[in-house]
């Protein structure tokens, strides 16, 4: 037995049981472990990692994934000895949707018993949390400012009932208080008050925001937002809709290798849709430090 699912039960509500049955009925030489608090995906991935197992399977959402990755990147040599595979079952499921993965449970199976495997860069959060240098690693986005914000005020019972528009809400109500500015240092000192980083050319679904961006070219791409207000609001999400944010709004774009986010205000980060840290943090990419299963 060479692949254990991590398995998120909250990510199908009261569908988790009958999913879990299913999913050892499609492929019973998978070991399933389901997570019950956050944090767990993390340690149950790195537990796996050290039991032997070769691929590691995140069954949720893009915080599960992230999660999952975050635990096999915890064991030394966990990213050389152990795939990454995707079962997308959350939300909203951004970086499943950048590797192209299926959305039926059977043809998801499928591809992680024959797909191929690919390698693909790694995003890396570097920061600081009680006096002690910390790291979080990334697999899709990253985001300071409104977004972020409106993560913190997503509440469960708003994603129960709306889907991915409890975010559209969330982000509404974020941007009538006053927005922190943030500092960026890359090169060049730049200010914004919403800074958006993709590893992959998607965010908040299969939207590219970032469409110039690849899984495997080493770099990091920004959106950095100067000022945000209700007619600047209306833009981004035009942007947002379109792909083009550049075109709709006053958003300088660009792409780096390492980024250094700052503020003088509290502000959170969040990675892969998931309140992480709060600034100052450093973000780089490790350049195909990551195998993953596609189709």
């Amino acid at each position: 037995m060479q692949t254990c699912i991590i398995f998120n039960p909250s990510a199908r509500g009261q569908r988790a049981q009958a999913l879990c049955s299913r999913l050892q009925e499609l492929h019973p030489y998978f070991a399933v472990r389901l997570t019950a608090a956050a944090g767990d995906a993390r340690r149950l991935a790195a537990q796996a990692v050290l039991e032997g197992f070769t691929t590691v399977v995140a069954a949720g959402g893009d915080g599960t994934a992230n999660e999952v990755v975050n635990g096999i990147a915890d064991v030394p040599h966990g990213l050389q000895n152990v795939r990454l595979g995707i079962l997308p079952l959350g939300t909203v499921n951004v970086f499943a949707r950048e590797l192209g993965l299926p959305w039926r449970l059977d043809a998801a199976i499928k591809t992680l018993a024959t797909g191929r495997e690919t390698t693909i860069d790694l995003g890396r959060a570097d920061f600081d949390a009680n006096g002690q240098a910390q790291t979080r690693h990334f697999l899709q986005l990253a985001g300071a400012g409104i977004d972020s914000r409106a993560i913190e005020l997503v509440t469960w019972e708003m994603k129960k009932k709306l889907g991915k528009l409890a975010y559209v809400v969330a982000a509404l109500r974020a941007a009538k208080e006053k927005q922190p500015v943030i500092s960026v240092q890359c090169g060049h000192d730049l200010s914004g008050e919403l800074v958006l980083l993709g590893n992959g050319r998607f965010y908040g679904g299969s939207i590219p925001v970032f469409p110039a961006a690849d899984l495997r070219d080493g770099l990091l791409d920004v959106c950095i937002v100067p000022k945000l207000n209700w007619p600047s609001t209306a833009q981004i999400m035009g942007g947002l809709l379109t792909g083009k944010v550049h075109r709709w709004s006053s958003a300088t774009c660009l792409q780096v290798r390492q980024i250094r986010l700052s503020s003088s205000s509290r502000v959170i980060l969040q990675l892969d849709g998931e309140n992480t840290l709060e600034l100052p943090a450093t973000l780089t990419v490790r350049p195909k430090a990551l195998r993953v299963v596609t189709p």
